[in-house]
């Protein structure tokens, strides 16, 4: 009579199938077979928030990424495709227009949080990979650049305060009121403004990052308030229209003037003492990383979701270092 299997070995044996399968699997499942080759030209689209000096510091960027990558075999046809003012309509109208092109990657700089999350919502059901960078739109698309923007705002009022003594009459130049990067550095400002209960708002406009704009709508301030002690500027523009119109009206140095970023006329105002502090973005940085991003997403890698690039103190003390 045959004797039956000791039941000792069924564990055994199972335990040998399972690893047999599993390695099995595991060959079959070689994660770098998950990554795509780049077999074409690829075509980025960026779609900034406006035509802005700024902008072209983001460009150099990204075409020094794309220099780098021809080098590795993978060629990039980047354009940029930028409403000539701060235009919700007209920047809506490019992603639409863009996103009819197909192109494999689409980065925005979104203008109106709003229309915009709609419109990357349309771009992503059509395949289109899709990247925001320099102003937060939403935690659903990958972001690139400064988002603690609040943070900025805060810093820079504190920095104000502190410069004239804790009281005072003070302006804000807002920017584009729909642009989320300016709103969030405006609420940080007047937050900062709660530990200064001797500080006052008298002034506060749009600019909508018109930099002419700017100069104008400071002189009327200077003339409408003659004893204002200093402005907020919350983009790169505004700041250099308020210290053109300081110092038109001879006022360097007596009126304080912080803002955003370090475009080189802006640098040049805090060097000879127009402007009094700066907050900079890394903006090359935003346009380098946009690049290579969007190209890992063509490769299906994974990528970070929320690249930080952050931002810097500009003082007087920066202009010896």
């Amino acid at each position: 009579m045959t004797r039956p299997a000791s039941r000792g070995l069924w564990p055994l044996a199972s335990a040998l199938a399972l690893s047999a399968g599993l390695a099995g699997a595991a060959a079959a499942q070689n994660q770098a077979d998950l990554i795509k080759p780049i077999d074409k030209e690829l075509t980025f689209v960026f779609i900034p928030k406006v035509i802005h000096p700024w902008y072209d510091v983001v460009a150099e960027g990204g075409k020094y990424a794309v220099d780098e990558l021809a080098k590795e075999g993978i060629k990039i046809d980047m354009i940029w495709d930028q409403p000539p003012q701060a235009d919700v309509t007209d920047q809506n109208n490019r992603i639409e227009a863009n996103i009819g092109r197909h192109p494999d990657g689409l980065a925005v700089a979104c203008l109106d949080q709003a229309t915009n999350v709609q419109l990357l919502a349309e771009a992503k059901e059509a395949g289109v990979n899709v990247l925001t960078f320099n102003s937060f739109c939403s935690d659903d698309y990958p972001f690139v650049g400064q988002k603690n923007s609040y943070q900025d705002g805060y810093d820079l009022g504190k920095f104000l305060f502190e410069h004239i003594g804790g009281e005072g009459k003070v302006g804000i130049l807002s920017g584009s009121l729909t642009a989320t990067d300016h709103v969030e550095r405006i609420n940080g400002f007047k937050d900062a403004m709660k530990d200064y209960p001797n500080v006052e708002v008298v002034f506060e406009q749009p600019d909508n990052d018109v930099l002419e704009d700017a100069v104008t709508l400071t002189e009327n301030a200077l003339q409408a308030n003659p004893d204002i002690k200093g402005f907020f500027g919350s983009n790169a523009s505004n700041p250099i229209g308020i210290a053109r119109a300081v110092s038109n009206a001879g006022l360097s140095g007596k009126v304080a003037i912080v803002g955003m970023d370090d475009l080189p006329e802006a640098v040049d105002f805090v060097c000879d003492g127009t402007i009094t502090a700066l907050k900079a973005q890394r903006q090359w940085d935003i346009g380098y990383w946009s690049v290579r991003y969007m190209v890992a997403m063509n490769q299906n890698h994974t990528i970070p979701w929320d690249h930080n690039t952050g931002s810097r103190f500009i003082t007087k003390d920066s202009c010896t270092s």
